[in-house]
């Protein structure tokens, strides 16, 4: 009897500890070590959620769904070279813009985020089984891939053209929210390995800002790419924290505070070597930037900052179990609250004296802390993590055809003098004698022109 007594208040205790941990736990823990994000580098956030809000508006000077205060100050009407319908994208992707910033010297392709009442949308999240695609070392969602495939098969000539209109030193950016996020990273992810497409544009010249990221790629590739894609959360937001595959989380849209509580639950008893070991698992990309503007025990929104890091453990692998952990997800509480951030953090730059550390310095301190990212995940035998030597070796290459397994499409290609994406992401890896695939590293880098 006393013993049963005793397991009882063992089991009461913990459920009590497991409750309390869960229950307090809030969005501002996942960042808490990471330093202040810098002004400048924060800048274009605002102006990217606005130009995704577009895609929405048919005419920017009579907008409908303008943001509140400045609405679309920040973008050019003339410079929208095409906006894309429904119609036009049918079930392939969502619809998107092509825009030039002549005022920063950009480029921009954004993609809208999911629509709830779009059965085409919930199609691409769906195409995709743990492990299905695996791609350049890693495992990416299947769906968004085709996905980030489609836009770039239509809009590859329109890009480079206009690259070539701004003249050299113009920067192509990629941006989208929620499932347009995923989609943005991977075309990112696309370019960056086929930049001959682009005549040749520099690595640093390509980047891709990922608003409410989902989770689209495995551990080492989010490291890998951390130097191009830059993704940006909203204190709780539930989506790049939930590791449950998307198609299941927007299955269950209608029950969605149920399954948060259910992942939430299980995530408390995995171990975090298991979730590196599996080299499946996906994870929102790049670098990360953290909007925090609430705290424990304490009401309303408090004056937002904005913290980054390139982390490889700690990953928003916790589920916040928040009142806001689905409004953080909206564009335009990102977008206002990123415009507050960037007030603060100019205001503080000016009321200070001139950076200790100049632009040049932090250049390269960027540089090294992608370097120690990519140290930590080989430290901590983060599955296909590339070696630090290896990267060096590989930035820039485009990725060669395989062998026997494609030398029929790389003769035809050849004969051609072009080829598709779809084709280079098969060259990307090939297949061994028992079927498995493996990753090309080695092989000799071949020019790559789309189609």
């Amino acid at each position: 009897m006393s013993v049963s007594c005793g397991l009882e208040c063992v089991l009461c205790v913990g459920c009590v500890r497991w409750a309390w941990k869960r229950l307090t736990y809030i969005g501002a823990y996942d960042s808490e070590t990471w330093p202040p994000a810098a002004a400048d580098d924060f800048a274009p956030v605002p102006r990217i959620c606005q130009i995704i809000m577009a895609i929405n508006e048919d005419d920017l000077s009579n907008p409908k769904f303008a943001p509140p205060g400045l609405g679309y100050a920040d973008i050019d009407a003339g410079g929208i070279v095409k906006r894309t319908t429904y119609a036009d994208v049918g079930a392939d992707c969502p619809p998107y813009i092509v825009y030039v910033d002549r005022r920063h010297n950009e480029v921009v392709l954004a993609v809208r985020g999911l629509n709830l009442v779009r059965n085409a949308d919930y199609q691409v999240l769906m195409d995709n089984k743990l492990g299905k695609q695996m791609f350049d070392g890693g495992y990416v969602h299947y769906g968004l891939l085709r996905a980030a495939q489609f836009i770039l098969e239509k809009e590859t000539d329109t890009l480079r053209d206009l690259l070539r209109q701004q003249g050299p030193g113009c920067r192509l950016v990629f941006a989208g929210h929620s499932l347009g996020s995923g989609i943005a990273a991977l075309m990112t992810i696309l370019v960056v390995n086929n930049r001959k497409a682009f005549d040749d544009i520099p690595r640093n010249n390509i980047r891709c800002y990922a608003l409410a990221p989902a989770r689209c790629m495995s551990l080492n590739l989010a490291v890998k790419y951390a130097d191009v894609i830059y993704s940006v959360v909203l204190q709780d937001d539930f989506l790049p924290r939930t590791p449950t595959p998307l198609e299941y989380i927007f299955g269950s849209i209608f029950c969605l505070p149920c399954l948060i509580f259910l992942v939430c639950l299980r995530d408390t008893f995995k171990q975090d070597k298991k979730k590196f070991k599996d080299p499946r698992r996906l994870y929102a990309p790049g670098r990360m930037y953290h909007i925090v503007e609430r705290k424990f025990c304490r009401c309303g929104r408090y004056p937002p900052e904005v913290r980054t890091a390139i982390p490889v453990e700690g990953r928003f692998e916790h589920v916040v179990l928040s009142c806001s952990t689905t409004s953080d997800h909206a564009l335009a509480w990102i977008e206002r609250e990123s415009i507050k951030a960037l007030e603060l953090m100019k205001e503080n730059s000016n009321a200070t004296t001139p950076p200790a550390q100049q632009k040049m310095e932090k250049l390269h301190s960027f540089q090294e802390e992608h370097k120690s990212a990519l140290e930590r995940a080989k430290t901590l035998e983060v599955p296909h993590a590339i070696d630090i030597s290896e990267e060096e070796n590989h930035v820039g290459v485009c990725p060669a055809p395989s062998s026997d397994t494609h030398s029929e499409t790389t003769s035809e290609a050849k004969s051609a003098g072009r080829t598709s994406w779809d084709e280079l992401v098969d060259k990307l890896f090939t297949r061994d004698e028992d079927g498995k695939l493996i990753v090309n590293r080695d092989m000799v880098a071949k020019e790559v022109v789309v189609e």
